[in-house]
Order: C-alpha cells, then structure tokens, then sequence
C-alpha cells in the first residue's frame, strides 16, 4: 500500500458542505509520491469493449478496473482489502495531473453508494447519483493517475496509469448512449437461443434488465424456467479473462453462465458443456 501526506490543500465542495464528497482540489502536494508511483502504478493499457455490454478496463496480473454504464467493479492486491472496503462502506478516488499533485477527489460512503463484493472477490461500487458517476469519469479522463485509498488514513489500496483512459471512457458513453437509444430491456445479441450441451440437453436463454433496484439484473431460463441472476464482467478477478468472454450471469439457484461472443459465433458455458446458438 502506498503512504503520502497532503499540504497546503484548498477545496471546492460540491453539495452539502458536511459532506466529503466530490472536491475539486487546487496547490495539493503529495509527499514524494512519484517515484513510487513510476514503480507501482498499473502499467497496462486501457481497453473498450462495445455493446451490448460496454466496458472500459485497466487489467494487470494483480488488480483490475472495470468502468461500466451505471457501476465501477474494483479487484485490489488481496481478498482482505475487498473485505476492509466493503466492512468500512467506503473507498476514496484521488486524482493526480502527475506524480505528485493531486486535483480532485472523490469520496464513498453510505449515503452516496452501493458497495458489494461479487464474485467472491472484485468489489463493485453503485452510485446513487449519476453526477457523481460522471464526476468520476471525467476525473479518470483527465487525469494521470488514479489512487484508490482508505477512507481513514491516508494509504492506498492500488494504483492505476490512466495513460488511455479518456479514449476508453469516451467510447464508453457512446456506448451506453447507444443502448439507452435502444429498446428496453436488453436482451442477447439476436435474441439469442442457446442449445445443446453433450450428455445433458438444455434450451437456455437470458435477459439483462436495464434498471433494477436490487443486485439481480439479469434473468435466466433454462429449459422454461426461469430465475433471477447477477451479471459480473469480472468474474475471472485477477486471472486472465477467456478470450470473447462477454459476461457472466451467476443465477440465484447456483448455475453459472459464462457468455461468449466471437463475431456472428455467440456461444456459452455451463459446467462442463459448452452450448452454442440455435435459433
């Protein structure tokens, strides 16, 4: 984890004033951070994936950030950290111009956010307002650097180079843009019908819900019944993602789907058979 210190900070406080919230920060200095920095951050490039699940990411083999339309999915170093930000209910974005200062911030908390762990490992962080979505977005863009830091002391949990990311995030919107043009809800690419699966036959499809006020966003049929699940576009945490992995939809009574789509192939896995589409 990463230490520094502030000084000779002035503020700009956007809603409430008892509220840490978003700042716009002016002559704030971190003490001597860039070295660190140069050696720490996350040194990847930033990837988008359009529709129908557009996403903008930052992977490394250690930590993962995962931009989506209306949420943020944050894999740190360990376990225990995903454990800490979800046992404090908050996590503050500090933005960097460089190495050393650092020009705005924003802060979670439970009067502003959902926090979760899903997966059993990535944390994912839902906004209460979509201004402070955007706020947070045009930072990441803007900026440098960004460190992802404990809401009660001045330590960082990662940190990552947003060399790239206003390239990623601007493709972004466009694509969220685009499915909020589209018709309601979001369904598979073609109103895909998935089937086969080797020794045990199943029809499958799903459905991705656009606006829900719960974690269960999707829902899943198999063979005429249907259920509630969760989507996770970073099921695979720390590990290097499939190639076409798209989603995947973790259903209420236990099954997991991983979604795949190459091109025009659109196909998924369950268990241990793969099922391709038929309609």
């Amino acid at each position: 984890m990463l230490h520094g210190s502030y000084k000779q900070t002035i503020t700009k406080k956007y809603k409430r004033e008892d509220t840490l919230m978003r700042k716009i920060l002016t002559a704030t200095l971190l003490a001597p951070v860039c070295g660190i920095l140069c050696a720490t951050a996350a040194l990847a490039e930033w990837a988008y994936s359009g529709p129908p699940y557009p996403n903008a990411t930052i992977q490394t083999n250690d930590m993962s950030l995962v931009l989506q339309c209306d949420r943020i999915s944050f894999a740190p170093n360990e376990y225990e950290q995903s454990q800490d930000i979800v046992r404090k209910n908050g996590l503050t974005f500090r933005f960097l111009v460089n190495g050393s200062q650092e020009v705005a911030s924003f802060q979670l908390g439970r009067e502003n956010s959902f926090v979760q762990i899903v997966d059993n490992y990535p944390v994912e962080i839902q906004f209460s307002d979509e201004a402070d979505y955007a706020f947070v977005l045009d930072q990441i863009a803007a900026n440098a650097y960004l460190l992802m830091s404990m809401v009660d002391q001045d330590v960082s949990y990662a940190i990552f180079d947003l060399k790239g990311s206003g390239t990623a995030i601007r493709s972004l919107r466009a694509g969220c843009r685009e499915l909020n043009l589209s018709s309601a809800p979001m369904e598979a690419p073609e109103g895909v019908v998935y089937c086969g699966g080797g020794g045990i036959k199943r029809q499958i499809e799903y459905v991705i819900l656009d606006n829900t006020s719960d974690e269960w966003d999707a829902r899943v049929t198999i063979n005429g019944e249907t259920q509630r699940a969760m989507t996770s576009y970073s099921y695979f945490g720390n590990a290097e993602t499939p190639k076409d992995f798209v989603v995947a939809l973790l259903a209420e009574d236990g099954p997991e789907l991983l979604i795949f789509r190459n091109g025009n192939e659109n196909w998924l896995e369950l268990g241990d058979y793969r099922y391709d589409q038929c309609n």
